[in-house]
């Protein structure tokens, strides 16, 4: 028998700059940080109850390498009998990790689990291959922070190995999404994020972190660090490196960042039992697969296979949450969903472009940032919206309580 599950807890850290303040701080830390938050804020839980962490994470080439989640999870004090695992869909880890986690509780085999996801994208290793001769005097250095290496021949001679920047790009010049109205679009992010962190929204959310400093007391990071007071006209001037003549710009782009965010996923009977509040129940999560070049249409596709599967219409639909990896490729979908490129009910507290997208930890933001948003201004319905590198979608709709 299927049963209902709620969304009804989550916190997360600041998100950081890349070298910025988290950048001292490891992945694992950081996802332990943001588990040991969420216990904290909700002393009446028994951790021995805990079915499941499950965290979304995309690199896993470095410190949070071996199974982040199960990492964090003994680093946050939580009984070494709670298990961990943690899913890597690239920039949709976070809200698979969300989307996975529902699901299990949905089939009545867990009842509370707690999942999210973290990134430090500064401190990406760098990764050497092998030598595929004896001797070999030649090597090849590969920076993991975002995007391809150790391309197969044939996945490039069939699909090409565009960067994310490059599938922008794509977008773009496919989908007709001019300079001018992608850069109103990350203007109007910068302008959302800076007045709802002028009204104390993101308190709601966002726990503080420690960073040891090498002399004196700790430095406590507490405020996003990527946003910017945005300038239209300045960003009208910035160069476009990817292609020539073209239309992606560092200023209608997310950033490379870092952080952490986890949410409670709970049972009916959990949500009675420790006399939890929850913020929004679970509907539904879909992906799509889609031309890697074109990666950022993404959403469209995954959006439309959930609201069929639900049968509900998109008129219905009062909050999207879509990650702004690139202002193109979110018009583009905007677009390709009926949504007004100034829609108010897309991102009303700013997007990525604003707050940054550590990739790994972004879905659980969505995730979180919706629940918040649609318990506190009644909102009927919830869609959180993601691409995915390497061409796929993401998509989750949670609904009022």
């Amino acid at each position: 028998m299927m049963v209902d599950v709620f969304l009804c807890d989550g916190v997360r850290t600041p998100i950081g700059r890349y070298a910025g303040a988290l950048s001292s701080v490891r992945a694992d830390d950081l996802a332990a940080t943001v588990l040991s938050g969420l216990i904290k804020k909700n002393p009446n839980i028994d951790p021995l109850e805990i079915d499941e962490v499950i965290f979304g994470c995309a690199n896993q080439a470095g410190e949070d390498n071996r199974n982040v989640a199960r990492m964090a999870t003994l680093l946050s004090g939580l009984p070494i009998s709670v298990p961990a695992t943690t899913i890597n869909r690239l920039c949709g880890s976070g809200l698979d990790a969300v989307i996975t986690a529902c699901r299990a509780v949905t089939t009545g085999e867990m009842k509370l689990v707690i999942a999210g996801g973290v990134e430090n994208m500064s401190r990406a290793p760098f990764v050497m291959p092998k030598s595929e001769s004896a001797f070999s005097r030649s090597n090849k250095v590969e920076d993991t922070t975002i995007g391809w290496r150790f391309i197969n021949k044939k996945m490039f001679s069939i699909y090409g190995t565009d960067s994310m920047p490059e599938t922008a790009e794509n977008v773009a010049e496919h989908y007709n999404i001019n300079r001018e109205d992608q850069d109103l679009f990350a203007f109007n992010s910068q302008k959302k994020y800076q007045e709802a962190k002028k009204n104390g929204r993101f308190k709601l959310e966002i726990i503080p972190v420690e960073v040891p400093q090498k002399r004196g007391d700790p430095l406590i990071f507490e405020e996003d660090e990527h946003p910017r007071e945005a300038d239209l006209d300045k960003m009208s001037k910035l160069p476009t490196p990817f292609k020539e003549n073209g239309t992606v710009t560092a200023g209608n782009a997310s950033g490379v960042n870092d952080g952490a965010g986890c949410l409670l996923i709970a049972s009916e009977d959990m949500v009675k039992k420790y006399s939890l509040r929850p913020l929004a129940r679970y509907c539904g999560g879909a992906t799509a697969g889609v031309e890697p070049k074109y990666m950022g249409i993404g959403p469209v596709f995954s959006t439309q296979k959930i609201l069929k599967s639900l049968n509900i219409e998109m008129e219905q639909i009062g909050l999207i949450e879509l990650n702004e990896a690139f202002a193109s490729q979110s018009l583009a979908c905007m677009r390709g969903l009926g949504v007004a490129d100034d829609s108010e009910i897309v991102n009303p507290n700013g997007g990525a472009i604003a707050l940054g997208h550590p990739l790994g930890m972004s879905g659980a933001r969505l995730a979180l940032t919706s629940s918040i948003e649609i318990h506190s201004k009644k909102i009927d319905y919830g869609l959180c919206t993601m691409c995915v590198g390497v061409g796929q979608g993401i998509s989750m709709i949670i609904a009022r309580v």
